[in-house]
């Protein structure tokens, strides 16, 4: 992986170069990030920097037997922990080398995903809550413990640090107090907050922030072949989080669906069916934590595109023929007294269902919401 398929990131990516140009690459750095915002890529693309046998200014070569072998992630002195849980397949201690086949297929298919889309992709059940555990402490010093293959480096990318127990932090700890010769840790974050003190005081932070809307509206337009109007609407949705970016993506090959529950869900809030809306929640809730999430999105995209439509601005309007039809009559309801009530409604809805909020009383929740505003 190169800096080149990280989406924007331009500072990030200048100070990585400047740091290994300078010789001043760190044992154990944490790079520090919202959702969404390419640090996983940067890791590796940092990694695979500092590996490359022929760099150049602005990133590895691409073709040197070392990035041949990054860009397949079986490079041997690149190593990788991520949390995990046992499977039908795996019952007993379960590590990240039991899944790294997948990992690295997931990786490679699109290296931005969340915490719950990859515990979903090595699933074979609901409701399993994905750890490092002490186990993996064993096998890091087993692996570093070794000289380097190849590279001047040996690897080590943890990514979510914050979901070591408590015996696998204290294990990894001493690794980072007594660090091996030519090693570099790369700690993957979102949350500085559930890793221990110790930790946090024996790396270097390295704080990577949401990307720009300019750099998503270009790879959009680039990439996609999105006109420039979807492309920065597509953009404020996303909120500067590319798994965002994807899911509204992929909410238009959902759109026929999506279209059926949104007007269920304003039909029965219309009417103020108590019943009807607690089906629909319990319906929707069914679907996973992933689908819901696309589905709101389509929703505030649907309620933005109506309030165009009442504000009669028809040229801004993006909609597709059976959208059409129904915002038709819809639209009227979507106005200057309920729309900013109803998005702020979705947008807590998406955050809570982030954060493994039990779906259907969060879906119920927010139609009951929109039942009392709709009419407003």
């Amino acid at each position: 992986m190169q800096f080149k398929d990280i989406i924007g990131q331009s500072e990030a990516k200048k100070k990585l170069l400047n740091a290994v140009k300078g010789n001043r690459v760190s044992h154990s750095v944490l790079f520090l990030g919202p959702e969404g915002c390419g640090k996983l890529g940067l890791a590796i693309a940092y990694a695979q920097y500092i590996s490359c046998e022929n760099k150049t200014e602005e990133d590895s070569c691409g073709v040197c037997k070392s990035c041949l072998k990054f860009n397949k992630l079986v490079h041997p002195d690149l190593h990788f922990v991520f949390p995990v849980f046992k499977t039908k397949k795996i019952t007993k201690d379960p590590i990240s080398d039991n899944f790294i086949n997948e990992w690295r297929e997931f990786v490679l298919q699109n290296h931005y995903f969340s915490l719950n889309q990859w515990t979903a992709h090595i699933a074979d059940s609901e409701n399993k809550q994905a750890i490092i555990s002490v186990n993996e402490s064993s096998e890091i010093i087993k692996k570093l413990s070794f000289k380097t293959f190849e590279s001047e480096y040996k690897v080590m990318i943890i990514w979510f640090p914050e979901k070591m127990n408590k015996e696998a932090s204290n294990r990894l700890l001493k690794i980072l107090e007594e660090p091996y010769e030519k090693t570099l840790f790369i700690l993957v974050s979102e949350d500085s907050g559930h890793i221990i003190q110790t930790i946090l005081s024996r790396t270097q932070l390295f704080k990577i922030s949401k990307i720009d809307d300019y750099s998503i509206v270009n790879y959009l337009i680039d990439k996609h072949s999105i006109e420039e109007s979807e492309a920065v609407n597509i953009a404020k949705l996303s909120h500067g989080n590319i798994i965002n970016m994807f899911q509204i993506l992929g909410s238009t090959e959902n759109s026929t669906k999506f279209l059926e529950d949104f007007s269920t869900m304003m039909r029965t809030a219309f009417k103020a069916d108590t019943i009807e809306i607690s089906n629909w929640a319990k319906e929707i809730s069914k679907s996973g934590r992933e689908k819901i999430k696309e589905y709101l999105v389509y929703s505030l995209r649907m309620i933005r595109e109506n309030y165009l439509m009442t504000n009669n601005i028809p040229d801004l309007v993006k909609l597709t023929g059976g959208e059409t039809e129904f915002s038709k009559k819809f639209h009227p309801f979507i106005n200057s007294r309920n729309v900013p009530i109803i998005y702020e409604e979705i947008n807590k809805a998406y955050y809570h269902i982030e954060r493994n909020g039990n779906a259907s009383i969060v879906l119920l929740d927010l139609a009951l919401k929109i039942m009392q505003n709709i009419k407003n």
